[in-house]
């Protein structure tokens, strides 16, 4: 069975202009390109086309507009990732958008979304409100995840914390979000969030931001005596394990993120075991035509039994 993992909508009572055949690009308060909004999003008998066409069995359903957002919207994508669940059985599968600092309110749509729904994961974003994973203020969201049984998926941030350096080009989106992903893991890591939460499963998105290019240098830095950082109490912070033993137990990296690049999926098995890297779209953003998920997953399953693992052998890592 093979699930795309990243899979977006946006319930259309949420987009506030009709797209129609426009895309509509917000941007942030420091002019940064932060949205692309289309109807894409919301035609979900597209969807069912598109993956018809690619061989996608299902698709885990989450929504930008209910990241890190406030009740009501959260409550919104959550009832309509729910009725998609109705519309198409068998081909979504809804995921819960809670924000993680939103207060004991969030925690009870989290359980809600669990209780209710029957929802298995939970999305949030790589950074928040000027706050990243590490922050204490995200402990009881943890917390509550790791009690629930539900996997947290760490989406890119849509709105950076600090946009300022990528103020040209399209950078906070081509390379922010990835450097974003890059530090939530590392942050995640060594601030021991897992080491207080054992049972906790992330899931993190675009291959970690592409960390696997970068994951000899970061070993490297945690070696805290040689760079002579041990015993600063920010910066010589390591995590109980060595770093690679939570990338391989708590950890899942998926495969959206690159436009459909393959060569991206082949450079990160180099240091991120087949066996924790899942399949994923992240259509209809960045790929956005049924023929390039249909080649996507065609390159996918020409990895061989690496491919095959990534297609369909992973799902249970996340999904029971």
């Amino acid at each position: 069975m093979i699930v795309d993992f990243q899979h977006h909508f946006t319930p259309r009572e949420l987009i506030k202009a009709d797209p129609g055949d426009r895309l509509i690009l917000h941007y942030d308060e420091n002019g940064a390109p932060s949205y692309t909004v289309h109807s894409l999003l919301y035609d979900l008998d597209e969807h069912i086309r598109m993956m018809d066409l690619a061989g996608i069995d299902a698709a885990w359903l989450t929504s930008a507009a209910g990241m890190a957002a406030d009740l009501e919207r959260s409550r919104i994508c959550n009832d309509r990732a729910r009725q998609a669940e109705r519309d198409y059985p068998g081909r979504f599968i809804g995921a819960a958008h809670a924000n993680p600092l939103g207060g004991p309110e969030a925690l009870r749509e989290l359980n809600r979304c669990k209780h209710e729904l029957g929802f298995q994961g939970v999305t949030i974003t790589s950074e928040a409100e000027g706050l990243f994973l590490d922050a204490p203020q995200y402990e009881p969201f943890w917390s509550e995840a790791e009690r629930l049984g539900m996997f947290v998926f760490v989406h890119p941030a849509l709105k950076l914390n600090f946009s300022q350096q990528f103020d040209g080009y399209d950078t906070a989106r081509s390379v922010g979000r990835e450097f974003s992903l890059i530090m939530a893991t590392i942050r995640m890591i060594n601030a021991g969030v897992f080491d207080r939460h054992p049972g906790l499963t992330v899931h993190i998105a675009h291959l970690a931001g592409g960390i696997a290019s970068m994951l000899g240098r970061v070993r490297s830095y945690q070696d805290k005596d040689f760079w002579g950082t041990r015993g600063n109490p920010r910066h010589g912070m390591t995590p109980k394990r060595d770093f690679d033993y939570y990338v391989a137990h708590n950890m899942v990296f998926d495969t959206a993120g690159f436009c459909g690049a393959i060569g991206s999926v082949k450079t990160a098995l180099v240091e991120i075991p087949a066996s924790r890297i899942v399949f994923a779209t992240d259509y209809p953003q960045e790929i956005r035509a049924r023929e390039a998920v249909r080649d996507f997953v065609r390159d996918i399953r020409a990895l061989g039994p690496d491919g095959e693992r990534i297609l369909s052998g992973n799902v249970g890592l996340l999904l029971k």
